[in-house]
């Protein structure tokens, strides 16, 4: 059982976290160990993202928005649902403040949601909206299955998450392999006049991911990665595959625009990447920064069912 219920549901909780919080809205906190900025601001407000950067190129971009769905079947202000024009509108103005920070070389991901009950939005709006911006390419659509699904006897199980993956120019894209052990034989082709088996001809033993990926685990309480109070968490593995096949170039950063968790920031801490991450919620902020800092004193992902919060008496609020 999580020790720190789900922060989006309930703000008088919220209200006592806040001052804990380091930074307040607007602000930006400094690694001091120079790599990472983690701000508190508006995704849409191109001002504030010039501050956040700082002058440095995107060179992978990875945001994980609100899908416009009601998750957990509890809808908040800031997991719930709006119509698809306004939907699209807030995608629109996030692109628009953001894009024009991407280096020339450079990775765009976008996570999205399709409500199987509502037409599938805001997955395809949001497909053809990109294709207003002609600098973003098309590479994959990806699809990551989760271990744990939603019940139903009604319609099949709705199991996936969507990954959509863009480039901006010509980035440098490195291959990457999962620990599937290769099992399927018989398939030939013929390579410089020699005539060979796949596995016979494969760089590896293990099966490349492709654009549906199997082997992650969705993020839940029992796991050391799991972020209590963070809803709508990533697993690591995801945001570590990303960062290891589309490496920002050069001297460009990654970036995350709703942080919530942390995932994204810590992948690139991980990977020693420097990473310009921000929300807009000073205690989704707040979890990010938290997050690096046990990872680099305790080597811990996560909290798992823990507080992150240790100054918040959790026993008093209960009675509360």
């Amino acid at each position: 059982m999580e020790k720190l219920p789900r922060l989006d549901t309930d703000n008088e909780l919220k209200k006592r976290i806040l001052p804990h919080c380091r930074l307040k809205e607007g602000e930006i906190w400094q690694d001091p160990e120079g790599l990472h900025r983690v701000g508190v601001g508006d995704a849409g407000n191109p001002d504030f993202l010039d501050r956040l950067f700082k002058g440095r190129r995107i060179g992978t971009m990875l945001n994980d928005p609100p899908y416009n769905i009601a998750v957990g079947r509890r809808p908040t202000a800031a997991l719930s649902r709006k119509s698809a024009d306004e939907y699209v509108e807030f995608t629109r103005r996030w692109l628009d403040a953001s894009l024009s920070f991407l280096d020339k070389d450079a990775h765009f991901y976008l996570w999205l949601g399709a409500d199987q009950n509502d037409g599938f939005q805001p997955l395809p709006e949001i497909m053809i909206l990109l294709r207003e911006y002609g600098d973003l390419r098309s590479r994959s659509f990806i699809s990551m299955r989760n271990q744990r699904g939603y019940g139903t006897q009604q319609n099949w199980m709705s199991l996936r998450q969507e990954l959509l993956y863009y480039v901006k120019g010509k980035p440098e894209f490195k291959v990457v392999y999962t620990d599937i052990p290769k099992i399927l034989k018989g398939y030939y082709k013929t390579v410089g006049g020699r005539r060979q088996e796949n596995l016979e001809r494969s760089r590896s033993d293990c099966i490349r991911p492709g654009n549906i990926w199997v082997d992650m685990q969705q993020v839940f309480y029992r796991m050391e990665e799991n972020v209590p109070g963070a809803y709508a968490q990533k697993p690591l593995a995801s945001a570590e595959r990303i960062l290891t096949a589309s490496p920002p170039p050069g001297n460009s950063v990654v970036a995350d625009l709703f942080s919530h968790s942390g995932t994204t920031l810590l992948a690139a801490e991980k990977a020693q990447l420097p990473c310009c991450t921000m929300d807009i919620d000073p205690v989704y902020a707040e979890l990010s920064i938290r997050r690096i800092e046990r990872f680099r004193s305790t080597a811990k992902t996560g909290w798992q069912w823990e507080n992150p919060f240790p100054e918040i008496d959790m026993e008093s609020t209960e009675r509360l």
